[in-house]
């Protein structure tokens, strides 16, 4: 069966070089563009109280040097805020633990300091082209928006360069239905992949979820291997299932 037409979800299968299979649901670009939302109203919200105090503070200690704190501040919260969130054991940013996110490794570990700083020091290369003069005009993020669409992971430039993923935290278990076995179990003509093993077997364990006709849609994806299509091919699948699980 072809790679491609299985995948009909973000859940990702990665074999690491020890031969253990990481699963890994990637998130997508909306998702990722409203915590992104959430931070920048974190990180404005922290420069206008910033702003007020230092303002208040520029009464006793000058104006240049509140200018040059205030400065500061903006430095470290456009820059770092979301380096050392990402960095920590956490692996997220408020935005991004709010929408149930973290920022990982292609391999699924942990992210490095050094590939948070990467990654989010690249964000001005991901918010071009800007709406008005250089950099300083309005970012509309269409390069990084961009390449998550271009890319299977959904990684914008910076993920690209250091080697991240932005995955969903909580990923809730899928339920499970099963249809009602069929008389005989079918073996299959052809040998079959360990990953292709578990998608047969997830299509009996899922079916009971679906329509007749949403179970013949998937069912038609794996035409190589039942040789038919509509609810013939659903009935082969189901045959073909009930071998691996019951009579291999």
């Amino acid at each position: 069966m072809e790679e491609s037409a299985g995948r009909i979800d973000t859940l990702q299968a990665i074999e690491l070089a020890e031969g253990v299979e990481v699963r890994l649901r990637i998130a997508g670009p909306l998702l990722r563009g409203m915590a992104l939302a959430i931070d920048v109203a974190i990180e404005i919200g922290v420069l206008i109280a910033a702003g007020i105090i230092l303002g208040m503070a520029g009464i006793a200690v000058g104006g240049n040097v509140a200018l040059g704190a205030m400065q500061l501040v903006w430095f470290f919260v456009s820059w770092w805020f979301p380096v050392f969130f990402e960095a920590s054991r956490r692996g997220a940013t408020p935005g991004k633990r709010a929408m149930g996110l973290r920022v990982v490794q292609t391999s699924g570990a942990p992210i490095t300091f050094g590939q948070s700083v990467l990654r989010n020091f690249l964000r001005t290369a991901d918010s071009m082209p800007f709406l008005g003069a250089g950099f300083i005009g309005f970012p509309t993020l269409g390069f990084g928006l961009a390449t998550c669409l271009a890319t299977r992971r959904f990684q914008r430039l910076g993920d690209l360069a250091a080697g991240t993923v932005v995955i969903y935290d909580r990923v809730l278990p899928e339920p499970a239905l099963p249809s009602p076995p069929p008389m005989e179990a079918a073996r299959p003509a052809v040998a079959l992949r360990p990953e292709e093993v578990r998608a047969v077997v997830a299509f009996r364990e899922r079916a009971g979820l679906w329509s007749e006709g949403r179970r013949a849609e998937i069912a038609d994806h794996a035409t190589e291997l039942t040789g038919s299509k509509g609810n013939l091919g659903v009935s082969r699948m189901m045959a073909i299932a009930h071998w691996l699980q019951e009579k291999r």
